[in-house]
């Protein structure tokens, strides 16, 4: 299901207690209550059967709107800042501004200092981010509830008073990062560039969608100050803001503070709607090009209608029956027939404008035309015409919408996320009944209407990727050119943009932080657990936020129980049993899971073999018989053996031109040994998957697949006896009990050696420092060496991070960190860095260990390490997904319920010089480099170390 239908999704309240709904739509304030200049909008009381959150909407004399949401089952509040202006509003020729200002918000403003926004926010206990899409820029944050008022001074400062802080040094530095950010996710990434290629090839070059978010490079490199502090007075003004705070709070507190640092800010110049034009396509437009990829791709892009269309869930429907899962017409024409080793359709949809778009990557065993590719996809659209829609189609897609809107129910910002979008889209926060509404209506008849208006017989964009040398594999010749993007904007576009700059003035004294109250009382998860006679250990807790239940069924092993010459058994095992059962096909499983708004994992990584269940309370009978199926009657054919093994390998394939997928598997190489288990990926290497049987499956499946050394975990909506009944199967479950290998040999660590993997061409490289560290323990080194290491590599504001990302710019991210198992752990020490600091970024990260293991920490930053960790507490239980791995914590290491204490008066006790040891000691211990880059540009550079340079051959 689509995103941009579900993420706005919200509280089904009917799912809710009446004490709760009673509860939520008693909190309208008196007149008497409302801060003078603020006016109350709208209230929107919670109903039974009705679908919608409960809020109070109110508007400020500058025109900030202002959404309250109250939900007192948490200690904690989400912030939420909405600005109506993406890529979208950006200028022809300046590309790149909203996201750049992104970047730009955090970086400090008048009375908060320079790297100091993470900073307060971390501290407090909360988590932040920001996120820029075509159409809006969101800032949020989740706090303690203690934290409110700290976090609307922040947000109000870089509303109103952002301007005066930005300098050209900060400017360079965050164009840097962006720079790095690009480099990471676009081009360093096979098929990186396939998103802005296909958008360049249906809108005009005028056309705000036909640029990327990101933004071309050539267009930052021209961006001045200037343009910058422009960009932000034309957008960023409180009238084209919307503020939503869901959480535990008082509100008319709440209101009194915005009031107070934003009620006073100047509203920005009127911003108009955007005119939605629409894009047609007279012909198909085919375009080409290479990229560093083991599997070419084609990409068909169909122009449609825009977001919140009267035929925009017609056209979600048809996306759906053409190729969302095991039941589309594309998987049954691409996947299953062999032809391709992925294929999907969807229609993802903007503000101005939506896109119907398919997608294949050809099987190698069947050829790798994209021709053929074509014309598949094009038999496959013939096909749905004379198949048609049937009920099912509407059905799975109605239920679809049910049971995303309760999910959206288990945290509080998924609620504020959802009112932020439907106000800042529509200017109406209570939209979630009506979107639901609009799925609900379709008909057969509009699914075949919008197939025929804007699909059948339309021009499309038409985008071949292949390897290198590959040429003659694209699906047709070029017979478009794309836009020159080099060139500026116009000097009457530069004039028609100019904005005078913002300028606030305040009446109290800003510079001051609000202080907090005391920290809020944490209540545990109430837990019961239980024994079965078959070995199967229980833990549970009950939810009652959402009517759903999730379980997780942990076989222990996992990976470990392959050998070296089969490594990757256990995955394609688990990946197998989703494939379908002696009683079912995988298709029909699909099916019937979907007509329950259900869904059933299973799969195999690190330590466990794992059945992952999500489900609503009144379909969970159903779903356990499907569950119980899957796990006990799997039909491990011969055809779906091949098709998932050649799927395996690929995507194997695939990862040895990914640089971070490189540099994870060569690190596990140079730390734990080619010759055991540790040393190689999770899903196994090519050599290994390929000697794999399928009586390898079954034999690994009869001896490992038991309940000796399985663990259940269930969040939901369900008391004990209930459960028990209903999970009564289970116990019954046999199978013998079986041996985890425990010895391993593991290579000597040489300090002064440096293993490098050459990928030509590579725009980053990935460098690690790492070596092999103790096991997982609660409250013993393992936990202290964490604390020891938040200031060094953990916080966003951690020393190795400020030096390379915000004060070099040679990064998006940096970065060091313990990581533990039952048997082992590591420390790691790295980041994805431009290729030509490749030595720098090495020196630096070097220098930063060193200093720390000799000089260790500061006063400063272990007060900072205390607030951060300990008031973070406060957002740990909320979703059931935190609950859960909360209690499969417990029950993995055998720990009390209440070990959270110990660990929060270890927080709280330990000493500068306690932690100044460990690092002295943890940081001494000898560690290897790991780098993956373009040998060209970086063999020159590690010449320079002093080390011994390994080129590392990995395990093929």
């Amino acid at each position: 299901m689509k995103v941009s239908l579900i993420a706005a999704s919200t509280a089904l309240l009917v799912a809710c207690s009446n004490q709760q709904i009673t509860d939520l739509a008693n909190n309208t304030l008196a007149a008497s209550e409302i801060p003078a200049g603020v006016s109350l909008v709208e209230t929107v009381t919670a109903e039974q059967d009705t679908l919608n959150i409960p809020f109070n909407k109110y508007q400020l004399a500058n025109g900030l709107t202002v959404i309250l949401h109250q939900d007192h089952s948490d200690p904690l509040v989400h912030v939420d800042v909405t600005y109506h202006v993406g890529s979208a509003r950006e200028q022809l020729g300046k590309s790149g501004f909203a996201h750049f200002f992104e970047h730009m918000m955090f970086q400090g403003s008048k009375n908060v200092a320079d790297e100091q926004h993470f900073k307060v926010v971390t501290q407090s206990g909360g988590d932040l981010n920001g996120t820029t899409n075509s159409d809006r820029t969101n800032y949020f944050e989740t706090v303690p509830k203690n934290q409110l008022e700290k976090m609307l001074w922040l947000e109000s400062d870089r509303m109103g008073f952002l301007l005066e802080a930005i300098t050209a040094e900060k400017f360079e530095v965050q164009r840097a990062t962006v720079k790095n950010e690009r480099g990471q996710n676009v081009d360093n990434r096979p098929y990186g560039r396939l998103n802005e290629t296909i958008n360049q090839m249906i809108f005009p070059r005028e056309h705000p969608y036909s640029w990327p978010v990101i933004g071309y490079m050539s267009d930052l490199e021209r961006g001045t100050v200037t343009d910058l502090k422009e960009f932000f007075s034309r957008w960023y003004g409180p009238n084209n803001a919307v503020i939503t705070i869901g959480g535990d709070f008082d509100e008319a507190q709440t209101l009194a503070w915005i009031n107070k640092y934003f009620g006073e800010l100047n509203a920005g110049p009127t911003v108009e709607k955007m005119a939605k034009t629409p894009v047609t396509l007279n012909t198909n437009r085919y375009y080409s090009f290479t990229d560093n990829v083991s599997l070419p791709l084609l990409y068909i892009s169909f122009p449609t209608v825009y977001g919140m269309h009267e035929d925009e869930p017609a056209l979600d429907v048809l996306a759906n029956i053409l190729g969302n899962g095991p039941t589309s017409l594309l998987y049954k024409n691409l996947v299953k027939s062999g032809a391709a080793v992925q294929a999907g359709a969807s229609h993802p949809c903007r503000e101005l404008a939506c896109q119907m778009s398919f997608y294949a990557l050809p099987n190698p065993q069947q050829g790798l035309s994209l021709t053929k590719i074509e014309q598949v996809i094009n038999d496959t659209l013939i096909e749905f015409e004379q198949r048609g829609v049937n009920s099912d189609d509407l059905l799975k897609t109605k239920v679809g919408i049910e049971t995303s809107t309760i999910y959206g129910l288990q945290s509080v910002s998924g609620k504020v996320a959802n009112l932020a979008h439907y106000q800042t889209m529509l200017g109406n926060a209570n939209y979630t009944e009506q979107q639901v509404a609009r799925y609900n209506n379709v008909t057969k008849a509009d699914v075949m209407r919008v197939f025929r208006q804007y699909i059948q017989g339309k021009g499309a964009a038409i985008l071949s990727i292949v390897p290198p040398g590959q040429e003659t594999l694209v699906a047709k010749a070029d017979n478009f050119v794309l836009p020159d993007v080099s060139k500026g904007a116009s000097k009457q576009a530069k004039l028609a943009q100019h904005t005078p700059l913002m300028k606030n003035t305040s009446t109290f004294d800003r510079s001051l932080m609000p202080s907090s109250p005391a920290n809020p009382l944490i209540t545990l998860p109430s837990l019961w657990r239980e024994t079965f006679a078959n070995g199967i250990n229980v833990i549970a807790t009950k939810n009652s936020e959402t009517p759903t239940v999730s379980l997780l069924l942990s076989l222990d092993g996992g990976v470990l129980l392959d050998s070296v010459d089969k490594a990757g058994l256990a995955s394609l095992t688990a990946s197998l049993m989703n494939e379908g059962t002696t009683v079912h096909s995988k298709e029909e499983l699909s099916n019937e899971l979907a007509k329950l708004g259900s869904n059933i994992s299973i799969g195999a990584s690190g330590r466990n073999t794992y059945i992952k269940v999500n489900s609503l309370v009144k379909n969970l009978d159903a779903t356990l018989a499907l569950m119980n199926e899957m796990m006990l009657k799997p039909e491990f054919s011969p055809a779906a053996f091949n098709r998932v093994k050649n799927q395996l390998i690929q995507g194997l394939q695939q990862g040895n031109k990914d640089a971070r997928t490189l540099a994870g598997n060569a690190l596990k190489q140079v730390t734990y040994g080619k010759s055991n288990r540790f040393g190689l990926p999770d899903s196994g290497t090519i050599t290994t998957v390929s000697a794999i049987t399928l009586d390898d499956v079954k034999a690994f499946y009869k001896t490992y697949f038991s309940p000796a050394k399985a663990s259940l975990v269930v969040v939901g909506d369900i008391n004990k006896a209930d459960l028990l009944a209903k999970i009564a199967s289970l116990q019954s479950w046999q199978g013998d009990d079986y041996t985890i290998k425990g010895n391993y040999q593991f290579p000597q660590i040489t300090a002064n050696k440096l293993y490098f993997v050459d990928l030509p061409n590579a725009s980053q490289s990935v460098i690690r420092l790492s070596r092999r560290a103790m096991a997982y323990d609660a409250t013993g080194d393992h936990f202290k060496a964490t604390l020891m290491n938040y200031p060094l590599g953990s916080a966003f504001n951690s020393r190795i991070n400020l030096n390379l990302r915000e004060d070099k710019g040679y990064t998006y991210g940096a970065s060091s960190y313990f990581s533990a198992g039952k048997t082992l752990g590591r420390f790691s020490a790295g980041a994805s860095v431009k290729k030509e600091h490749t030595y720098d970024s090495i020196r630096e990260i070097e220098a930063e260990l060193t200093k720390y293991q000799q000089h260790g920490l500061t006063a400063e930053e272990v007060s900072f390490m205390r607030q951060a960790i300990s008031q973070n507490e406060a957002l740990s239980f909320e979703t059931p997904s935190q609950k859960s791995g909360f209690l499969r914590q417990i029950l993995q290491f055998n720990l009390p319920a209440n070990y959270g204490e110990e660990q929060s008066n270890i927080i709280k006790n330990i000493t500068i010089e306690q932690l100044n040891a460990i690092a002295a000691k943890e940081l001494a211990k000898p560690m290897q480099w790991i780098v993956v880059g373009d040998g060209q540009v970086v063999r020159p550079q590690l010449k320079a170390l002093n080390l011994e340079v390994v080129e590392l051959e990995l395990v093929k």
